[in-house]
């Protein structure tokens, strides 16, 4: 996190803790804000891989699963990195500011995703480099957030999966009234200041809630390699590009959309207990063995904690699952706001 950033946030009330705002003093408060009011978040504990040079939409169609040639100075993308085994290493919300093909990750394993790319860059004209703490990046979310966002940067893009370029950095609208801005440090505290007339302040686990709300994983370090991206359907959200070249896992990928049916899936559900990703998943049918696992995890208002999970399909269609054991916690499935694929 910058630090002059940093120092400002507590200025204004956030107890940071690894990089992230847990809160401005009153969880409970923010998170009832969220439901149904207008909110304002720092996105410090999420990561940023920017890639530069004349070789960088070249390099990243060849390793990403979306279509980075589709991805226009005025775009953004839901994007994944396979292994070659077609499991997911990463995914990110990608976009491209000034010269840079921004890739935005979860924080724990920017480290291990940037390692791994570059080892293929090799005489590409591409330079790869971790841009956290190059831009201020927040998150605008709620029924006043277009006209937050307006009021402090003087436009927003007109549809989903747009982006656009303002004098204090970038605007880019992940969904009707979500926004992501990517701020120039040196106005950031004034942007901030403008967003709060008409947003809450609130600490990472709220937006962490609206996003697997809105059926968006996001795999950490607890969840790399677990599953191919229909299995937390990416191809649902637009994050997978069918008709593109080679990647690595494509053929897994591939044959996974076009080969029999998913016998796995990602469901939104509800448990009163405490999550986490990486938390296993049980059913009555499957004796002796996981049945799923905790993608993403966040407190939810009225208690308890909202999830996304992936689980067998018949499993959470038939019984009911729980939480690190057989007697475990018991999930309510909630409907996600996409329908998925046949």
């Amino acid at each position: 996190m910058i630090e002059s950033w940093k120092i400002f946030l507590q200025s204004q009330g956030a107890l940071i803790e690894d990089r992230g705002v847990q809160h401005f003093g009153d969880p409970a408060s923010e998170r009832a804000a969220a439901v149904d009011g207008t909110i304002v978040s720092d996105l410090s504990q999420l990561g940023v891989i920017a890639f530069a040079g004349d070789d960088a939409a070249t390099f990243l169609q060849s390793q990403l699963t979306n279509d980075v040639r589709g991805l226009h100075a005025d775009s953004a993308q839901w994007n994944a990195y396979c292994s070659p085994k077609g499991r997911l290493l990463g995914n990110f919300l990608t976009w491209r500011q000034a010269d840079d093909y921004c890739l935005q990750l979860a924080g724990d394993i920017l480290p291990s995703v940037q390692k791994r790319l570059t080892m293929f860059i090799m005489r590409a004209k591409v330079q790869a480099r971790d841009a956290s703490d190059d831009n201020v990046r927040l998150v605008v979310a709620g029924k006043q957030a277009a006209a937050a966002v307006n009021a402090a940067l003087g436009t927003i893009p007109e549809t989903a999966m747009s982006s656009v370029t303002v004098e204090d950095g970038m605007v880019i609208r992940v969904g009707d009234d979500k926004f992501v801005l990517s701020i120039a440090p040196a106005h950031a505290a004034k942007v901030w200041q403008s967003l709060c007339a008409f947003a809450t302040p609130v600490g990472a686990p709220v937006w962490d809630w609206l996003r697997l709300n809105e059926g968006i994983p996001m795999i950490v370090s607890a969840t790399q390699e677990q599953f191919v991206p229909q299995m937390v359907n990416l191809e649902a959200i637009g994050g997978v590009s069918f008709q593109k070249g080679c990647y690595p896992g494509q053929e897994i990928v591939a044959r996974s959309q076009y080969l029999g049916k998913l016998k796995r899936r990602m469901f939104l559900a509800h448990v009163d207990a405490e999550a986490a990703p990486g938390d296993a998943l049980f059913s009555a049918d499957i004796e002796g063995q996981a049945t799923g696992t905790v993608v993403n995890a966040a407190p939810a208002p009225g208690g308890g904690f909202d999830v996304l999970v992936v689980a067998q399909v018949e499993s959470a269609q038939t019984q009911t699952l729980h939480l690190k054991a057989a007697d475990g916690a018991a999930l309510t499935l909630k409907p996600l706001p996409y329908t998925l694929p046949e």
